[in-house]
């Protein structure tokens, strides 16, 4: 059987949407301002991209590669306010920050009633090393100390504090899904081209976030640490689009990990600036983003549809 990497063609362009759900957008649970009109624009860019060279040949694409990456949440994961509660026995509304210290004094823990999937390991201690582990005197996972740990070296990476965010793309929710818009563009290159949509799913550890689709913002298991095979493989384009949403979050962070590991290759990240809005309130992080990708030596295209496939 040929492997999955052997059967991605080397060379050519691929399109990298990153979290084109529908909780993002418009009516979503997180939705992002402006995120429907990015939506409009990516369909667009997909289904000009498909031509024939004679009225009756067989359909082409100038995107060879299409790569969508999907945040998968669970219920109680511990970027969402049923995971806390206060001493009054509160869960923290959306956007509430939880510092280190905010558990270390008690204003925020995590629920008393707690209970982690028993067949997954959410933690691995060869991953996240820790002097004294996380296991108490009973020999049960001690979820305070690790929250502890987690937000502490969030705090030191100076990336990120915890961010409480409204509930979101809930794995097999209706705001999981791919927006409609682009998943009939998406569907309609399938069909013209006989080629497959290639679907990352990202924020399945609950115990982590990962606003990159490349690795977490701690790295705590198998599952969270650099994606290399996913790295390497979008390294094999000439040309990697990115577009979708959070411009401020997810695609700015995802194509940070691509180019700072990408030496020598920095000029393949391309962000399409129109097809990516921010997060309300986090302009700011977004256009820092936009600089930065440039300064690297990527690219930034103000407008899709002048963009030369």
């Amino acid at each position: 059987m040929t492997s999955s990497t052997s059967r991605i063609a080397k060379g050519g362009t691929t399109l990298l949407i990153i979290d084109p759900q529908r909780d993002f957008h418009e009516g979503g649970s997180l939705a992002v301002p402006n995120a429907s009109a990015d939506a409009k624009r990516i369909a667009s860019f997909i289904r000009s991209s498909i031509t024939r060279t004679k009225p009756t040949g067989p359909f082409q694409s100038k995107i060879d590669r299409i790569v969508v990456t999907l945040d998968s949440h669970h219920k109680l994961h511990i970027a969402h306010p049923q995971f806390w509660k206060s001493k009054d026995g509160n869960h923290p509304t959306p956007f509430t920050i939880i510092s280190s210290a905010d558990i270390k004094n008690g204003k925020w823990q995590p629920r008393e009633d707690l209970k982690l999937p028993v067949d997954q390991q959410l933690v691995d201690p060869n991953i996240l090393k820790v002097k004294n582990g996380f296991l108490d005197k009973q020999n049960n996972f001690d979820l305070k100390q690790y929250c502890i740990e987690y937000t502490t070296r969030l705090e030191k990476s100076k990336k990120f504090s915890l961010c409480i965010w409204p509930e979101h793309c809930l794995i097999g929710s209706p705001g999981h899904c791919v927006v409609e818009e682009i998943m009939t563009a998406l569907n309609e290159w399938c069909a013209s081209t006989g080629k497959s949509i290639e679907f990352v799913m990202k924020g399945q550890n609950l115990l982590t976030e990962m606003y990159s689709a490349v690795k977490a913002e701690v790295e705590v298991s198998p599952d969270t640490v650099l994606n290399r095979k996913l790295l390497d493989t979008l390294r094999s384009a000439d040309r990697i689009l990115v577009c979708g949403q959070a411009l401020s979050h997810c695609v700015n962070y995802t194509a940070r990990d691509l180019i700072d590991n990408m030496p020598g290759e920095e000029h393949k990240i391309e962000v399409l600036k129109n097809c990516s809005s921010s997060v309300s309130s986090f302009e700011k992080d977004g256009e820092e983003f936009l600089k930065y990708i440039l300064k690297k030596g990527g690219k930034v295209h103000e407008d899709c549809t002048k963009l030369r496939l």
